[in-house]
């Protein structure tokens, strides 16, 4: 069984390492220098650049559809023989978002409820961008169920950096 581990930019190399992933989706601002771990083959990394905002702001890019559908098709393409490593710059939002959408692309029989709670109990910080979620909720075809999923666990703990953790698949 295989397993979707979460972190920070400050945190990719070494978890990556450790757990001897085989992908990596980094999604993190445009222009943010992200160095592909030696480990993972350049298919195996998928750069989606993107703010984390809920509304337009000049200089920035919002989440929508397009990034989700980014994030679907890497999920899609994961061959789950060895982990992932979702990451974005804190390991709070964006990567929680990117974790949740490839959890429910990859395993559409689990509950996004379930899986949203699991994040919580796993990071207190946990604050999944609803952006994000909400396109790929529509894409997926899911009816909302994703977005309520994330909206149900509200805004995680104020930190600077969340701990990683890791969901199995």
């Amino acid at each position: 069984m295989s397993e979707i581990i979460v972190c920070s930019l400050s945190r990719l190399h070494p978890t990556v390492k450790t757990a001897n992933a085989s992908h990596v989706l980094t999604i993190i601002n445009v222009g943010t220098p992200v160095t592909r771990p030696p480990e993972i083959h350049p298919d195996n990394h998928l750069f989606i650049g993107m703010s984390d905002i809920l509304m337009p702001m000049d200089g920035h890019i919002l989440p929508g559809e397009v990034h989700a559908q980014q994030v679907i098709q890497f999920a899609k393409s994961w061959d789950r023989k060895r982990p992932m490593v979702v990451h974005c710059y804190a390991g709070v939002s964006r990567s929680t978002a990117g974790a949740l959408i490839t959890l429910c692309t990859v395993r559409p029989d689990l509950d996004p409820a379930a899986i949203a709670a699991e994040i919580r109990q796993k990071s207190p910080t946990a604050t999944p961008n609803l952006r994000l979620v909400e396109a790929a909720d529509k894409l997926l075809g899911r009816g909302g169920i994703m977005l309520g999923a994330a909206e149900s666990i509200g805004r995680g703990e104020d930190c600077f950096e969340g701990v990683p953790f890791s969901l199995k698949v």
